[in-house]
């Protein structure tokens, strides 16, 4: 049975998967003017990050988006996603401040409130599965029972 948590999970899954997947599509190929791979990982080292590193977010982002878009391993990719936004938090966001660059000031960078929400976004798909509006519907990430026969 569709519930209302169902249609939640459904409207979160779409919103974060959505957003990871863009993201990780302009690392990745390049797409929506991303720097695509060969850039990304070079932006990656001038901040001393390693480049499996680099590859694990390319990964986490547009695998995981889809895969939290389509509702299937949506926990293990909204833990994937998870991960990679706390490693952003600590090793990039975390000492320009709690806020975003709103007015664009030039080398700021970017504060840690975006990629909180995304962590939270994604450990609440950790927690509760993707909902029964999913490849793998159910709460436990599973296909949804069909009911009594």
């Amino acid at each position: 049975m569709k519930t209302n948590s169902d249609s939640g999970l459904l409207i979160l899954r779409l919103a974060l998967g959505g957003i990871m997947f863009v993201h990780g599509s302009q690392k990745l190929l390049g797409w929506f003017d991303g720097p695509g791979i060969a850039g990304f990982v070079g932006w990656m080292a001038s901040m001393h990050v390693p480049v499996w590193a680099a590859w694990l977010a390319i990964i986490a982002e547009f695998f995981g988006g889809l895969g939290i878009i389509l509702g299937l391993l949506t926990r293990l990719a909204a833990l994937g996603i998870a991960f990679q936004m706390l490693v952003a938090i600590t090793m990039i966001h975390w000492k320009v401040g709690f806020f975003m660059n709103w007015g664009s000031v030039a080398k700021r960078g970017e504060g840690w409130e975006y990629p909180l929400l995304i962590l939270a976004g994604a450990l609440a798909l950790v927690l509760t599965g993707p909902g029964s509006w999913a490849i793998q519907g159910g709460r436990g990430g599973r296909p949804a029972a069909r009911g009594p026969a």
